[in-house]
């Protein structure tokens, strides 16, 4: 990912086809020694691509990839307002509690002048 990363900085930068030795200047700026190896690797696959159009492809592939946890799984399936039921329950339980122990807080059994 950080090849990657370099490469579009230098891109941004203005080169349309980035060289290695750019790319390793950008990387080597920020404490990162390049592998040469995955360095070209990275150059190969994206000489003479349209930077536009990686970032266009990304997006399409990241859109169709599921976000979130298991938490919206049941909702889903026709459950949702269990729970948000039990969601309420558990923070009125929550605020119960809290209120119970900022009176002992308070309190805590003595008086200042007693």
């Amino acid at each position: 990912m950080r090849y990657v990363a370099a490469y579009l900085l230098v891109a941004l930068g203005g080169k349309d086809s980035p060289s290695a030795g750019e790319i390793e200047k950008v990387l080597s700026s920020v404490g990162i020694e390049a592998d040469s190896e995955k360095l070209n690797k990275v150059i190969s696959e994206l000489k003479g691509k349209s930077i536009e159009e990686l970032i266009a492809q990304g997006r399409e592939k990241l859109s169709s990839m599921p976000a979130g946890g298991g938490v919206a799984a049941p909702a889903a399936a026709g459950g949702g307002a269990a729970p948000a039921a039990a969601e309420e329950k558990k923070e009125s339980k929550k605020e119960e509690k809290k209120v119970e122990s900022e009176s002992e807080d308070d309190d805590m059994g003595f008086g200042l002048f007693d």
